[in-house]
């Protein structure tokens, strides 16, 4: 973790609205709110727009297959060194199906010559959309074999949404939630 403590803590149940509760409650019905949600519930009416565009992102609007875009979230997370995105996006990539040796290889990059080529074309959206905020024509083009408009929209909002995640979480200290691994 960037940081050992929380900058910013988690609202606890005890602190919620009658709007945070029906909200959460609903979201979270397994009763354990993520503490990225209670950090952010600390300025509610920007999580409430928030959650909006992470709902697409993550949602049944998203275009991209599960798998793929929990490889774009993961190597974005790896990127930034955020190490709570990275722990719960291996949970969701291993549902995604996701290997734990592809989850380990994610953190090697698109370099690495046992990636399938599309897949190494995401990771290195990712790259490139981190290091230059644009994706190279060469890379593009790659994904364009495969992906119409909507589904590359949808790889640039992936990576941009999880680096602004991962700068949060970064940011406010929002410390792992129990039983999930970090690096």
């Amino acid at each position: 973790m960037k940081l050992s403590q929380a900058r910013i803590e988690p609202l606890t149940e005890s602190e919620w609205t009658d709007e945070q509760r029906e909200v959460l409650e609903a979201r979270y019905k397994e009763g354990v709110v993520y503490n990225v949600m209670g950090t952010l519930a600390r300025h509610w009416e920007a999580a409430k727009k928030f959650n909006g565009w992470a709902f697409h992102v993550m949602g049944d609007s998203q275009t991209l297959a599960p798998r793929e875009r929990e490889l774009l979230i993961l190597r974005i997370g790896w990127l930034c060194q955020a190490e709570y995105e990275w722990g719960q996006h291996v949970l969701f990539g291993r549902q995604a199906g996701l290997s734990d040796e592809e989850i380990a290889r994610i953190k090697k990059g698109p370099d690495d010559p046992a990636w399938d080529p599309f897949d190494a074309s995401l990771l290195r959206a990712a790259d490139e959309l981190h290091a230059e905020a644009l994706i190279s024509d060469a890379t593009w083009a790659a994904l364009g074999e495969r992906y119409n408009t909507q589904q590359l929209m949808d790889v640039v909002f992936t990576v941009g949404q999880y680096n602004l995640v991962s700068m949060a979480l970064n940011t406010f200290g929002v410390q792992l939630d129990k039983g999930v691994k970090g690096f």
